[in-house]
């Protein structure tokens, strides 16, 4: 599977890269957002799988879809100035690439809802950890493609992700007395 995300030979290990990455930070964020905002709001559990389910299947065929138009612009761009070379794109297809974020969105951002879904005690405290796990796993990962060392990429993404996770809980508490 990893090597349907990133590219399937060594000329080709980092083509999907950026999908993979913005795909799934932005799922684990957005789905860790819904989770952290009904708990801040103090509301019931359930209504957590059923927001972040739909956040998590609507958010990521949006993400998709929006690669999928933005690569096209692109390529259309391109076309239309005169300077689109087939070879420029690397063989990447604006459906391939919705595809690569769609996946990378759904499989990183499901992981907060796992405590949820299993019903893992304590919920909240537990979708923290997964939440921070798949972050550092995720930024990790880049190493695979990268020169940067596997502590430092997880590290990176560590931090931006639970920064951003951070102000969705900050926001859910503050907004507590309105639900």
């Amino acid at each position: 599977m990893l090597e349907t995300l990133l590219g399937d030979d060594v000329d080709d290990s980092g083509k999907y890269l950026a999908e993979v990455i913005y795909g799934a930070n932005d799922g684990i964020v957005t789905t860790f957002a819904v989770v952290a905002g009904v708990a801040g709001a103090a509301l019931s559990p359930s209504i957590v799988l059923v927001l972040g389910m739909a956040n998590l299947l609507a958010d990521g065929f949006s993400m998709g879809m929006s690669n999928y138009l933005s690569r096209r612009s692109e390529m259309d761009y391109q076309r239309a100035r005169g300077t689109h070379d087939a070879g420029d794109d690397g063989g990447k297809s604006p459906a391939s690439t919705a595809f690569v974020t769609f996946l990378g969105f759904v499989l990183a951002g499901g992981t907060p809802l796992v405590p949820y879904a299993l019903a893992l005690e304590p919920l909240f405290p537990l979708s923290i950890v997964f939440t921070g796990v798949a972050f550092f796993t995720v930024g990790a990962s880049r190493s695979l493609v990268t020169a940067r060392r596997w502590y430092i990429n997880g590290g990176e993404m560590f931090v931006v992700g639970m920064a951003a996770a951070t102000v969705a809980f900050v926001v859910g508490t503050l907004l507590k007395g309105i639900a």
